[in-house]
């Protein structure tokens, strides 16, 4: 007759392979990964290329936070105005040359200026 074991300890005695695998497992993954080079680390941007971000980034804090959007919006109304007085005046004087061009019997080629180019994205 066979000595009365508790079944705990057949329990433990079944799942003693398994946790040795798992050890053993452990064990190889730890030397392999310490064995394993390290990767090289990223290459660090150029002085320059960080100083000029740095700069855009204070440039833009400054514009946020000490400008006025009024000024802002005051400031593109002007220079959307301006832009379009020297498109006019661009436009005269391509009108002119175009015209002095017809009266001596040159050839004109196609519209010089800036509503030509504008027209042809339009299209």
């Amino acid at each position: 007759m066979p000595p009365d074991i508790p079944p705990q300890l057949v329990a433990a005695l079944a799942d003693a392979p398994i946790v040795l695998l798992l050890l053993w497992m452990v064990s190889q993954l730890r030397r392999e990964l310490a064995a394993r080079a390290e990767p090289p680390a990223p290459p660090t941007p150029p002085a320059h290329d960080t100083a000029r971000e740095e700069l855009a980034a204070f440039k833009l804090e400054v514009a946020r936070t000490y400008v006025p959007l009024s000024l802002i919006r005051d400031l593109d109304a002007r220079l959307t105005l301006q832009l379009g007085r020297l498109e006019e005046k661009l436009d005269e004087v391509s009108r002119a040359a175009t015209a002095a061009a017809a009266i001596s019997g040159q050839h004109v080629p196609g519209r010089i200026g800036f509503k030509a180019r504008s027209e042809a994205t339009e299209a």
